[in-house]
C-alpha cells in the first residue's frame, strides 16, 4: 500500500510539473527536460508512468476532467451555473486548468482536439440540462446539447478574453455577466429568479466544500 501511494503521488507530481510547462509554453515548446527541472523525480520514474510527452499531455487533459464535478443541488441548472463560476474562481490559480484549455485549443505537432475537456464539459452540461428540463426549470423549446455547447464555447472564448484583458483576475465578473445574458432564453422566470449567478458564488462553493 505504501509503494502504491508513492507511484500516486509521483504521478500527481510529475502532472503538475507538466502542468506548469505545457501551461506557460504550450506543447511543442514544451520539453522533458524542463518539465523534469519543476519536479523531483528522475527521468526514469517520469518515463515509468508517462513513455512520452505526448502521453504526458494527455495525462494533463485527463486531469482537468476531474475538476467538472460540483456539490449536488436541488436545481440541475443551478448546477450548470455552479460548474463554470468553479471553473472560473480555480482558473487563475490552477496550471493543470489553465495547461487543459492550451492543448485543447493548440493546433501543434500533435492535435488533442479528440482529449478536449471541452467535449466533457458540454457532455456534463447536456445531461443537467436535460435533468432541468424534466423538472421543469428549462424552457419547453431549448435544445439542451445546442445550449450546452454555447455554454461551454461561450466561456472559452471569454476566458481567452479575460487572459488578455487582466490575467484572469476578472474572469469570474465576466461569466457572471455571460449568465446574466444566457440564462433568460434558457430557465423559465420561476427557476431563473432562484438562480446564483454572483461573480462571487464560484468562491463560495469552494468555501463550502472546505467547512
Amino acid at each position: 500500500m505504501a509503494q502504491q501511494a508513492r507511484a500516486l503521488e509521483t504521478r500527481r507530481l510529475i502532472l503538475q510539473g507538466a502542468a506548469m510547462v505545457f501551461d506557460e509554453m504550450g506543447y511543442d515548446a514544451a520539453s522533458i527536460k524542463e518539465i523534469l527541472s519543476r519536479v523531483s523525480v528522475t527521468k526514469g520514474a517520469l518515463y515509468f508512468h508517462f513513455p512520452s510527452k505526448e502521453d504526458l499531455a494527455r495525462g494533463v487533459l485527463e486531469e482537468q476532467t476531474l475538476h467538472l464535478h460540483v456539490p449536488s443541488q436541488a436545481s440541475k441548472l443551478q448546477e450548470v451555473v455552479d460548474l463554470a463560476m468553479a471553473v472560473a474562481h480555480a482558473l487563475p490559480n490552477d496550471a493543470t486548468l489553465r495547461a487543459g484549455s492550451r492543448l485543447a485549443m493548440e493546433r501543434g505537432s500533435v492535435d488533442f482536439a479528440a482529449h478536449s475537456p471541452f467535449l466533457a464539459w458540454a457532455k456534463v452540461c447536456e445531461e443537467l440540462l436535460e435533468q432541468a428540463k424534466r423538472d421543469g426549470e428549462v424552457l419547453p423549446h431549448v435544445d439542451c446539447r445546442e445550449t450546452a455547447e454555447l455554454i461551454v464555447g461561450s466561456f472559452t472564448g471569454i476566458q481567452a478574453f479575460s487572459q488578455v484583458s487582466s490575467g484572469l483576475m476578472d474572469l469570474e465578473k465576466r461569466v457572471s455577466a455571460m449568465w446574466k445574458h444566457l440564462l433568460p432564453s434558457v430557465a423559465v422566470p420561476a427557476a431563473l429568479a432562484r438562480l446564483d449567478t454572483g461573480p462571487d458564488r464560484g468562491a463560495r462553493l469552494r468555501q463550502s466544500g472546505t467547512d
